[in-house]
């Protein structure tokens, strides 16, 4: 049995298959800052100026079936995902980016639910 979810766009079937999904924060940025405000403030901005663009240019990408052009976008989101504090994630999107290389794109519900959770993370901050 799938479920069909529409969010923002994006349609996400899932296969009776739950994904445990990890909540974005910004203890990573925290360390990096040293407690330097203007630091995390720098930052996240750039976090949130960048993260939309790629998630657009992903979208579009996939959406011409051109594996190899995702690939290279779901490499710059993953380190995104990194510093959100999203291992789970992380390594989500390192076996997507691989399998796009392969010309799998199979991943992509799942992947699609991480860029979900940190753009409504984004636009909590």
């Amino acid at each position: 049995m799938a479920r069909k979810y529409r969010r923002k766009g994006i349609n996400i079937l899932l296969y009776n298959k739950k994904i445990s999904m990890e909540q974005p924060n910004l203890e990573y940025i925290k360390q990096l800052s040293a407690g330097d405000i203007e630091f995390e403030n720098k930052f996240i901005a750039i976090l949130k100026e960048e993260f939309p663009k790629e998630k657009a240019e992903y979208a579009k990408l996939l959406s011409a079936n051109n594996t190899d052009e995702t690939a290279l976008i779901v490499h710059k989101l993953k380190h995104k995902l990194n510093i959100l504090g999203l291992q789970k994630a992380y390594r989500l999107a390192v076996s997507y980016e691989e399998d796009l290389r392969r010309g799998d794109a199979r991943q992509k519900n799942e992947f699609a639910i991480v860029l979900e959770t940190i753009e409504l993370y984004l636009n909590t901050l």
